[in-house]
């Protein structure tokens, strides 16, 4: 394996500790079916209380898989996956054409 590979995996390694969290898969699952969500609006789908559903959108926000706009004193969650979408298939292309 190549040393361009090996990088492709190393950059991928915050996204998938991000996304390995279940709470978390949930909240991109419920942001994927709304525009945009304020925590209270999440809060209310979840199991979870408001201070661990604010610690996962941050991570999710520092991990740039959603996106945040401030409307008055709210402030609306929403999807933001270009960057990883475009991460996770770069991992891909370099895997079929360095790996098989």
């Amino acid at each position: 394996m190549g040393q361009k590979a090996v990088e492709v995996f190393r950059s991928c390694i915050p996204l998938f500790q991000t996304l390995s969290d279940p709470h978390r898969q949930d909240i991109i699952l419920l942001l994927a079916d709304h525009e945009a969500l304020t925590v209270n609006e999440i809060t209310e789908q979840s199991k979870l209380s408001r201070p661990a559903i604010s610690h996962h959108l941050k991570l999710l926000r520092d991990s740039g898989l959603i996106a945040v706009e401030q409307k008055g004193t709210q402030r609306y969650y929403s999807l933001s996956l270009d960057t990883s979408v475009n991460l996770l298939k770069k991992l891909i292309n370099t895997v079929e054409n360095d790996c098989l």
